[in-house]
């Protein structure tokens, strides 16, 4: 069975035992997670489908790692002007593993 969860104004879609990198949470590795807005559950041609969320579903996980990605190059010019813009950024993110998935 995989569900389609959001969180951190993304959407994701797992199964259990899947490893998913999300947004950055407010939480320790090895802490437990639950994310409560299910979009969608399903195996196979059964799909339930909330309008817009199911009403009692949950996606438990575990946190397994924080971290930031690779760092992304920012560069602004302006060709024979002497203008030149230099930046980077590293995205923080959460590892977390599906422990379960539960359907009310």
């Amino acid at each position: 069975m995989y569900a389609v969860f959001r969180t951190g104004g993304k959407q994701y879609r797992a199964s259990e035992g899947d490893k998913v990198r999300v947004e950055k949470l407010e939480a320790a590795v090895g802490d437990n997670v639950e994310f409560d807005q299910i979009l969608l559950v399903g195996e196979g041609a059964d799909i339930k489908v909330g309008s817009p969320l199911i009403k009692g579903g949950k996606v438990a996980a575990k946190v397994t790692a924080q971290g930031r990605t690779d760092k992304i190059s920012i560069i602004k010019f302006r060709r024979r002007k002497h203008y030149k813009r230099q930046g980077g950024h590293r995205q923080s993110f959460t590892e977390v593993e599906i422990t379960s998935i539960k359907v009310a």
